[in-house]
Formats: structure tokens, sequence, C-alpha cells
């Protein structure tokens, strides 16, 4: 059983004309109710200080009762707290301790106790009110991401509906690499219409029907050539892909939503070659394949994900049963 729209709330700060234009159009894209959204005001910018977050945890805490499982974060900045994501902070809490020293980073972090998770309620079960932003390059961007969210609920269980392609590639950078172990073979999954393959090469091309696509580079090439299905995921392991002010020199994540993906992540500080700060491909396959929304697949992907930043359309759900 997935989360519905009667799980999520919004967050909108009102001092971001994006955050308040694109919270808008997610609140009639998902027939959200008044009770539903919180209005607040951010500081607009990458990182907030430990201090400025602890005001939007509170505000949250306060508006939001137990019935809420998850939260649509309508913005793409503030996107940090400290070397924290403001997903992982508003998730599981802002931990300082990774944020001391720089080489701190490349440490393990907190493990996440939803990982591979089967609780359809995150936050009665575990007190974790999964979070994603609602981030795009650019508003028109955001609307069209959260179009695809809608229009994928259900949409590839539907008699009819076409194969779709998941795509693993070990690239050349072996650091980056690193996830290479946990692919899937290649080949299809019987009973979901989907085809594995992973290869080893730096990119794909003219791939048409595709709902997930894994890599390991600074930069993806070809993303213009290719056919996303909506609700489709992608992710690049890298250092910085979370970093959404495009100033790391990195590809960010958001140039998966603006290739037409409908969700990713990202870390925001260095987070080394530990796989478990990146959506372990199997899991991640497994439960959105078995219905889960994007917030839920990806959030029970990732076993350490205190620096990682989940952003797309939350409730996106093409494998969904009714």
């Amino acid at each position: 059983m997935a989360l519905t729209s009667r799980d999520i709330g919004v967050v909108i700060n009102t001092a971001d004309p994006y955050s308040v234009e694109v919270g808008e159009f997610y609140i009639q894209a998902r027939k959200l109710t008044p009770e539903q959204v919180l209005r607040v005001e951010l500081p607009v910018k990458a990182t907030l200080s430990p201090e400025e977050f602890e005001r939007l945890r509170a505000a949250i805490d306060a508006h939001f009762n137990g019935s809420t499982q998850a939260l649509a974060l309508a913005w793409k900045e503030p996107y940090a707290v400290s070397c924290n994501s403001i997903t992982g902070a508003v998730t599981m809490g802002f931990d300082p301790a990774p944020c001391a020293e720089t080489t701190r980073t490349c440490f393990p972090t907190k493990p996440s106790r939803y990982f591979d998770s089967r609780t359809p309620r995150p936050y009665s079960t575990f007190g974790m009110r999964l979070s994603m932003l609602l981030a795009a390059h650019d508003v028109t961007e955001a609307r069209r991401m959260i179009e695809r969210g809608v229009a994928a609920d259900r949409s590839l269980l539907r008699r009819g509906a076409p194969p779709t392609n998941a795509y693993f590639l070990i690239t050349r950078d072996k650091d980056r690499s690193s996830r290479a172990p946990l692919f899937p073979p290649s080949g299809p999954i019987p009973g979901t219409g989907i085809v594995i393959h992973t290869e080893k090469a730096q990119s794909i091309e003219r791939v048409e029907h595709l709902v997930l696509y894994e890599t390991g580079a600074v930069q993806v090439d070809k993303l213009d050539t290719l056919g996303w299905v909506p609700g489709a995921l992608a992710d690049h392991l890298t250092s910085f892909g979370g970093q959404l002010d495009g100033k790391s020199g990195q590809m960010s994540i958001l140039d998966w939503i603006s290739s037409g993906a409908t969700a990713s992540y990202g870390t925001v500080s260095e987070p080394c070659a530990f796989p478990q700060k990146f959506p372990h491909p199997k899991v991640l396959l497994l439960h959105y394949a078995q219905g889960s929304t994007a917030i839920e697949a990806y959030w029970r992907s990732v076993a350490w994900p205190l620096q990682g930043l989940f952003i797309g359309e939350p409730l996106a759900a093409p494998f969904a049963r009714h």
C-alpha cells in the first residue's frame, strides 16, 4: 500500500516567488486541503544555519499532525542545513556531527530506520516524515515535473502499456561506479514490463520508454536524446549532484528533471564513495516496481541519507495498484 495525497503536506516559503507559485500549483494538482499546507518565511539561500532550520522544524511539528507521513517542500533553495541536506534534516533531524570538520563528512552517517522498510506509515512507525523538494531549474520545469508525476499514477500497469527500460551504467570512473556490484543483471522482470540493461558505458542515447537510469559520473551526456516515461527516476553518483546552485562544477540533479525525469537524488556535501549514501539499485527498483511512490522508493533505497537530497514529485507511482 503506497502513500496517497491524503498522507502528504506541502510547505511553502512565502519569501520565495518560485515557492509560492510551485506550491500553489502542487496544491491544485494533488487536490490538497488547507490543513495540508504550511506557509512559512525562510531565507532564500543555499544553506540554512542550524538555528534557522530549527525554526522551520518547529513550525512543521506544530502544524502537521500524526496523519501526515510525508512532505513536499516547495522550493529549490535552501537545499542544505550546514553539511546535511534539508530533506535529510527535515526527515531525520539535523545532525551536527558530520559537519564538525571538512573531512568528517567522509565517515559513515546516521543510518535510516526506513531503509528497505515495508511499512506504509513511515511517520507513524519510525517518526520519520519523509520529505522531497519540488525542485527544478524554474517554475515552468517544476510545473511540468508535477504534471508528469500526476500522469504517472498507475500508468505502467494499464493494459497495453509499453515495456519500459531500466539502465544501470558502469562507467570508466571507478570511484563513482562503486554501486556496480549492486546493479541487477540484465533481462526482463516478469509481471512488470521492465527490461533491465546493465552495461559498461559512459552514457546512453536515443533510448525510449525509460523508467530508471543510474550511473556514476561527474557529468552525464546526451540527456536530451532520451525518452522518459512519466514517473521516471534517475540519479548519478558524484560528490555534489545535490548542490542546486550550480557552483560545484558537477552536474546538478536538476538536469535530470530538466531532461524529463520525475525524481532524483544527489548529495550536498562530500560523501566519498560510500554506496550506502546513494540509492541501492535493487532496493529502489524493487520497491518502485511493487507500487511504491517515488518518495517511498527513493527514501527506502538509501541506508545513510543524511547528506542526500531527494527532489521530484513525491507521489508519482506508475506501478501502483488500485
